[in-house]
């Protein structure tokens, strides 16, 4: 698994470093969640991404992660996620989204 950092200086901008990040995570963390939802919402400062589980038949939706996060690093978690997207569907396959996938909410939040 390749991890992205999201803080990018302005010299490494132009050329990127190599570093090694030494990432810590808490055992109860490192357990993870399955998530099948994300509501996003932001302002002009800051994007807010809830991350949560919705089940078939139910209204209900448990968030179990909110991340808040600067435009500029919201910018670099889409590309991180499309580049290793694109690495994934390269090894596995196009991943193909469901016709009813956003039949919820078609609209993106504000």
């Amino acid at each position: 698994m390749k991890s992205v950092p999201l803080c990018v200086t302005a010299g490494q901008m132009e050329q990127p470093q190599s570093q090694t990040l030494r990432i810590s995570i808490d055992d109860q963390t490192a357990q993870g969640h399955y998530v099948n939802f994300a509501h996003i919402i932001h302002s002009p400062s800051e994007f807010v991404i809830d991350l949560g589980r919705i089940m078939p038949g139910q209204p209900d939706v448990k968030v179990y992660s909110r991340v808040v996060m600067t435009p500029l690093h919201a910018k670099q978690l889409l590309q991180a996620l499309a580049q290793n997207v694109s690495l994934f569907e390269q090894k596995f396959g196009e991943i193909h989204l469901e016709p009813h996938a956003f039949e919820m909410n078609n609209e993106p939040s504000n």
